[in-house]
């Protein structure tokens, strides 16, 4: 059977060059003062470069963490925990955002944070003069996502960084499915924190990163060793930071010639999808959106049942969010941008690679019609 992913959003292959590189990491504790130490304290400082160089930041702004939600939630916790201490615990983010955001922010709301979710619009935008209208003088984060992980839409992240630093307010981006993909330079943004993951960009589980713009104060989660600046205790995974250095260096170097190939790919497969299935809604925008990611509607089907039956023929792809795959519910993001319950429930969403290739796209066209028309065959509602 031929197997076919599509669903990088949710988790990428290691890039062979980061896996060999992760074979070779010398196994000293970084902490320790002899030559395997030294050994992995400066492999570790490599990494860091790496990954600075690819966000055009100093490496002594990059905190190593065990990945993605661990950098979102060291950033919203940090810097709450720090400003409530100085009276102010207003919270500004969208419906939108990673269930790791989310989540953050409604345990922060039982610890005395007001939080405020900004709504979006059909295309999954958010109204900036809503945003500055919000912000008040307790107001001490904004958090907005780079790149949405269900629909791939892009935030105006500058704008919101010219807004936030107009107010005095600090602001942190979720940029796991952005790093990588597309250009993310913070300090050009004006974005003083965003979270990146290893798995997200070819690197491995396990492992991510926070940004943290130098001489912001803000509380750890961890608390032990000086590792990390004292920003997070505990002794480094010295083997997967080598991994996720290496696969930043790799972004660095491909990421544009790469983004062009994915895009034309997406809309190739966008195209092929609307020419052989009726009632289908595009809840991508593409003209603001990264390159690698489509979510479509497919009406009077279950999103479930597309994917068993999709699996079954050796393609994967998603509902959603990889993290609430679990969950019967439908997406949260899509129902924010107003969909109802059942365009919600028919969603898929397709992410293409380094590996997808033309070939896996025709294979796609050719099942998922197929397997459409027997499913709507099956439907009563469909019928009617």
């Amino acid at each position: 059977m031929k197997k076919v992913y599509m669903d990088y959003n949710a988790t990428t292959p290691v890039h062979p060059e980061a896996l060999r590189a992760m074979e070779s990491a010398p196994f000293g504790n970084p902490s320790s003062l002899h030559w395997a130490g030294r050994e992995s304290a400066y492999a570790i400082d490599q990494a860091r470069e790496e990954v600075a160089d690819l966000l055009e930041v100093q490496p002594r702004e990059v905190i190593f963490t065990s990945g993605g939600s661990e950098a979102i939630n060291l950033a919203i916790r940090g810097l709450f925990e720090t400003a409530r201490q100085k009276g102010k615990n207003h919270i500004l983010t969208t419906a939108v955002e990673h269930e790791a955001s989310l989540e953050t922010c409604r345990y922060l709301e039982k610890q005395g944070a007001r939080v405020t979710y900004l709504p979006v619009n059909s295309e999954g935008e958010i109204n900036l003069n809503e945003l500055e209208s919000a912000i008040t003088e307790q107001t001490c984060l904004i958090n907005v996502m780079w790149v949405n992980n269900e629909t791939g839409n892009i935030f105006p992240i500058e704008k919101i960084g010219e807004i936030a630093k107009r107010h005095g307010v600090l602001f942190h981006s979720d940029a796991v499915q952005a790093v990588g993909r597309i250009s993310v330079k913070p300090k050009q943004a004006n974005i003083p924190l965003i979270s990146l993951s290893g798995h997200k960009l070819y690197g491995p589980k396990g492992v991510g990163a926070l940004y943290v713009q130098h001489g912001i104060k803000m509380e750890r989660l961890i608390h032990g060793g000086g590792q990390e600046r004292y920003r997070r205790a505990g002794t480094e995974n010295v083997s997967h930071i080598i991994g996720l250095g290496k696969a930043c260096k790799i972004a660095k170097e491909e990421m544009e010639k790469e983004a062009e190939r994915l895009r034309e790919l997406r809309d190739r497969l966008y195209r092929g999808l609307m020419e052989q299935i009726p009632e289908i809604h595009l809840n991508t925008h593409f003209e603001n959106a990264a390159p690698s990611t489509l979510n479509v509607s497919i009406l009077y089907v279950q999103g479930e049942s597309l994917l068993l039956n999709l699996d079954a023929q050796g393609i994967a792809v998603s509902s959603g969010s990889a993290c609430s795959s679990g969950r019967l519910e439908p997406s949260h993001v899509l129902q924010a941008m107003g969909r109802n319950y059942e365009e919600a429930h028919s969603a898929l969403r397709f992410s293409l690679g380094r590996n997808t290739t033309s070939e896996d796209v025709d294979y796609v066209l050719e099942v998922l019609p197929k397997v459409v028309e027997r499913l709507r065959s099956m439907s009563a509602v469909y019928q009617a």
